[in-house]
């Protein structure tokens, strides 16, 4: 498939490996702690002001990353899905695109179905090698480390829209 950047209108992203280190913090009665990324919560607030839809497909059930969605406001959340395929045909009748106009960031083998679907595969610097050799983008930074803002803040710059998006980000904060 050919990538086109003006053409992306959807992104999809992993969790764990991802926003995450793919660390998995363990305590009593199953409490459970993960480390994201404050970077990546920027990163979410550009594609708000881009008016660019994101939505999570994680393969693992996990209560920080329902918390953590609700607090970036990330309305469309599949948690604990092995097989993403499913959902991510959900996303796209919803949002009426097709492949070609979706970007999917992903870092391990479950992920490869939709990497091997999307106009615009990203793989994160820890990602596997599988999903690195389908991917168009690598980032430079690793998942929980700012990895999902490099994707991002690249597909926003091939998008040509990055300055007048960091820009309207600016804005609203000096008025808020």
């Amino acid at each position: 498939m050919t990538f086109h950047p003006k053409k992306i209108k959807l992104i999809i992203s992993d969790v764990d490996g991802v926003l995450t280190d793919g660390s998995i913090y363990k305590g009593p009665d199953g409490f459970e702690l993960k480390k994201f990324s404050v970077l990546d919560g920027t990163a979410v607030a550009l594609l708000r002001q881009a008016k660019i839809p994101l939505c999570l497909i994680s393969g693992r059930r996990s209560d920080p990353t329902s918390e953590r969605a609700k607090e970036l406001k990330i309305k469309d959340v599949y948690n604990g899905v092995l097989n993403k395929i499913k959902p991510y045909e959900e996303l796209k009748e919803k949002y009426k695109v097709d492949d070609s106009e979706i970007m999917y960031v992903g870092d391990d083998l479950i992920d490869i179905p939709i990497m091997e679907k999307v106009a615009a595969p990203v793989a994160t610097n820890n990602a596997c090698e599988q999903c690195k050799e389908i991917a168009i983008f690598v980032t430079e930074r690793s998942g929980g480390n700012g990895a999902f803002r490099d994707a991002v803040e690249w597909i926003l710059n091939e998008k040509n829209i990055f300055n007048e998006t960091v820009i309207g980000i600016r804005d609203y904060v000096q008025n808020n």
